[in-house]
C-alpha cells in the first residue's frame, strides 16, 4: 500500500510518496537463510579485514609510503560502502515489508554515488602512483610526496561529491505520486527515477552518461595506463617485468571487480532485469571484502606488518591479563 503526502505544485494537487518498498532478493525462506548467512559473514569479514588494513598502515612506520597511504584510503572507502547498504539489506532479508523513507532513499543514493565516484578517481590515482614508482623510480618520492598525496586524495573526494550532487540535483525535483515499489534491495537512480510521475527519458540518459560512460571511460583509462606501464617496463628491464606484473595484476583485479558491476548496472539497456541485482549483491557484499584480501595476500610487506601488529596486540593482551591476576 502506497504511503503518500498531499501537496501542491504550480497550483495542481498531487501526492508525494513518503516511503519506498523494496521487493528484496527472494521470497523463498531457504534462499533468504542462505543470503542472510552469506551476507552477514562477508559483512563482518569486510569490516574486520579493511579495518585491519587501515590500522596496520597507520601503526607500522614501514608502511608510511604513498602506495600504502592510498591503499588505506581504499579500505576506508570499502568500509563506507559496506556500511551504507549491507546492514539494512541484512536486516530486511526476513522482513515481509521492506521499507525505506524518502529521505533515507535519497541519502543512500547520495552516499553511494559520492563514495563510488571517489573510488573511481582514487583507483586512477593509485595507477598514477604505480606509474611513477615503476617508470620514474628516481623521482618517485619527489613527485608522490605527502602534500601531493593529500591533494590527490582531496581531489578524489571533491570529484566524487560533485558527481553525486549532479546526479541528485535533477532527481530531487521529480514528483513521485506512486507506485513506490522498487524491485531491488537498495535505492539507486536507474530504478528510483523510473517511479517518477513524469517522463524521465532525458534524465535517464543523463544518468547513463554521467555514471555509465564515466565508469566505462575510467575503466579504459586504467587498463590503458597499466598496459603502458608494462610496455615501459619490458622495454627498459626484462628482469623487473615479473615484479611489475605481480604488482599491477593486483591493481587490475581490483579494477575489474569494482568496475565490472558498475558498468553493467549503468550501461545495460534494461536496468529492471534481475541480473543487475545479482551484480549489485556481488558489488556490495563481495567486492569490498575481496579488495582487502587481494591486496593483503599478494603483498609481502603488508602480511609481515599484519603479523607484527597481531603479535604485539597478543603480547599486550597477555601482559594485561597478568597485571589483572597480580
Amino acid at each position: 500500500m502506497n504511503t503518500v503526502i498531499d501537496k501542491s505544485m504550480d497550483g495542481a494537487n498531487y501526492s508525494m510518496v513518503s516511503e519506498f518498498v523494496f521487493l528484496g532478493l527472494s521470497n523463498s525462506w531457504e534462499i533468504q537463510l542462505v543470503l542472510f548467512v552469506f551476507s552477514s559473514m562477508f559483512y563482518v569479514a569486510t569490516m574486520m579485514g579493511n579495518s585491519l588494513v587501515v590500522l596496520t598502515v597507520a601503526w607500522d612506520p614501514h608502511l608510511h609510503s604513498p602506495m600504502y597511504f592510498l591503499l588505506a584510503n581504499l579500505s576506508f572507502i570499502d568500509l563506507s560502502v559496506s556500511s551504507i547498504i549491507s546492514p539494512k539489506m541484512i536486516n530486511d532479508i526476513f522482513r515481509k515489508r521492506k521499507v525505506i523513507s524518502f529521505g533515507g532513499c535519497i541519502a543512500q543514493i547520495f552516499f553511494i554515488h559520492a563514495i563510488g565516484g571517489t573510488e573511481m578517481v582514487l583507483l586512477i590515482v593509485m595507477a598514477f602512483d604505480r606509474y611513477v614508482a615503476i617508470c620514474k623510480p628516481l623521482h618517485y618520492l619527489t613527485v608522490m610526496n605527502k602534500k601531493m598525496c593529500i591533494v590527490l586524495l582531496g581531489a578524489s573526494w571533491i570529484i566524487g561529491l560533485i558527481h553525486s550532487v549532479i546526479q541528485l540535483a535533477f532527481a530531487m525535483k521529480l514528483p513521485f505520486c506512486g507506485p513506490n515499489v522498487l524491485d531491488t534491495f537498495y535505492c539507486d537512480l536507474p530504478r528510483f527515477i523510473k517511479l517518477a510521475c513524469v517522463d524521465t527519458y532525458k534524465l535517464e540518459f543523463m544518468v547513463t552518461a554521467n555514471s555509465g560512460f564515466i565508469s566505462l571511460g575510467s575503466f579504459f583509462i586504467l587498463i590503458i595506463s597499466y598496459i603502458f606501464i608494462l610496455i615501459t617496463v619490458w622495454k627498459h628491464s626484462s628482469s623487473g617485468s615479473s615484479k611489475a606484473l605481480s604488482t599491477l595484476s593486483t591493481h587490475v583485479m581490483v579494477v575489474i571487480l569494482f568496475f565490472g558491476p558498475c558498468i553493467f548496472a549503468y550501461t545495460w539497456p534494461q536496468p529492471t532485469s534481475h541480473l543487475d541485482i545479482y551484480f549489485a549483491v556481488f558489488n556490495v557484499v563481495l567486492t569490498p571484502f575481496l579488495n582487502s584480501v587481494i591486496y593483503t595476500l599478494r603483498n609481502k610487506d603488508m602480511k609481515i606488518a599484519m603479523r607484527r601488529l597481531c603479535s604485539q596486540v597478543f603480547v599486550y593482551r597477555r601482559i594485561s591479563e597478568m597485571i589483572k591476576v597480580l
